[in-house]
């Protein structure tokens, strides 16, 4: 098949990360990624991988004709088989010019579990409630990331007997255990064996709520804990003064290490003893997937499916809750300082649950079954 996407952006976020994936590991099907906005990180990669991607320069929130022009000419030169379009502009705009370039063989991706005002942004919440009126006109079937997007999606009016879940899926020959990384990323920073390395992957943003985080560090250091906080993502440097001001006023910058953005993230996950997840809001949050595909076992707040990625394996806290999320990080390294044996069960368990669920081959076959329905 000819499958093309639409997606809003191709920066550096869980849906553009996942679309990178798919494309990359399908090889029954050729591949075309359209951008409504730039190329930015996953265009030259995908294009490196063999995938055609165009850009089609609109502003972000807004669209112009000629980039609609642009894309009715691509999806008629290109004929494909099937259209898969990505996020709520996206889908919006995706699935109206690709409908009116004749496809009907169209699937919408719905990647956001949280729609409530202040978590979302009132035009993203505008459109979603748009699409969801037109949701039984434009798309043959519409895939959900998570079983909390669904629901979520669903409470605004889509079809329900359009929703598919389809969990991210992940490729475990680059995320697994590797002590010679875990070694080295302790011995970058300088991690002695007898303190404890944490730490949290994501992007300075709202939702990832790391003013959270560092508040509960803050109350993990009163307990006389000896332990290093690793953050790596944008914006995870000295130059954020507000990040700056909350690791003052919670007395943790000596317990804070800020390594910025970094591209060797598997070895990462392989340093760290424990994986943190602080977000108020996500759908399918791929760094705990990652962390646990590297054995790291995690403690997360209860967003969107977090809870269901880490199962039995790891510890979930309240959102918005520094207290709890606290607790639950004190449980975690209270079990790997005192039960050698439980710890490294808990470590294996946390391999064989991403294994078990959330394999790149299971998420290729679904999107793959989809399209073919």
């Amino acid at each position: 098949m000819k499958v093309v996407h639409i997606i809003t952006g191709l920066a550096d976020g869980g849906a553009e990360a996942v679309l990178y994936r798919l494309c990359t590991t399908d090889s029954k099907n050729s591949h075309t990624v359209i951008s409504l906005m730039g190329l930015s990180k996953y265009g030259p990669l995908l294009q490196q991988q063999g995938v055609t991607a165009y850009s089609l320069d609109m502003p972000l929130g807004r669209f112009t004709f000629s980039g609609l022009l642009k894309l009715y000419k691509l999806i008629k030169s290109i004929k494909p088989d099937a259209v898969q379009t990505w996020m709520y502009h996206a889908d919006l705009l995706g699935g109206l010019v690709a409908r009116c370039a004749g496809i009907k063989n169209i699937t919408w991706g719905l990647h956001q579990s949280n729609l409530t005002p202040g978590a979302a942004k009132k035009s993203t919440i505008l459109v979603a409630k748009l699409c969801g009126y037109l949701s039984y006109i434009i798309p043959k079937k519409i895939i959900c990331c998570a079983d909390k997007a669904a629901e979520a999606n669903k409470g605004i009016g889509y079809c329900e007997a359009k929703l598919n879940v389809v969990y991210n899926g992940y490729d475990l020959n680059d995320f697994k255990a590797d002590n010679n990384a875990k070694e080295q990323i302790k011995k970058e920073f300088s991690i002695s064996s007898n303190t404890v390395f944490i730490g949290m992957v994501s992007r300075f943003h709202p939702f990832k709520d790391h003013e959270n985080l560092i508040k509960a560090l803050g109350l993990v250091k009163q307990q006389k804990i000896n332990f290093s906080c690793l953050l790596v993502g944008l914006d995870m440097c000295d130059s954020n003064q507000q990040l700056m001001g909350w690791l003052q006023q919670n007395n943790v910058l000596d317990n804070v290490i800020l390594a910025g953005k970094r591209s060797d993230i598997p070895k990462v996950m392989n340093g760290l003893d424990i994986h943190l997840l602080s977000s108020s809001s996500e759908a399918f949050p791929n760094v705990l997937n990652e962390a646990m595909a590297c054995g790291t076992p995690c403690v997360t707040t209860d967003v969107g499916d977090a809870a269901h990625i880490v199962g039995d394996t790891g510890w979930v806290a309240k959102p918005q809750n520094s207290q709890d999320l606290a607790s639950k990080i004190v449980e975690a390294i209270n079990m790997k300082a005192h039960s050698k044996d439980a710890w490294e069960a808990r470590q294996l368990k946390a391999r064989e649950r991403i294994e078990n669920n959330f394999k790149i081959e299971t998420m290729v076959s679904k999107y793959n079954e989809i399209w073919n329905s």
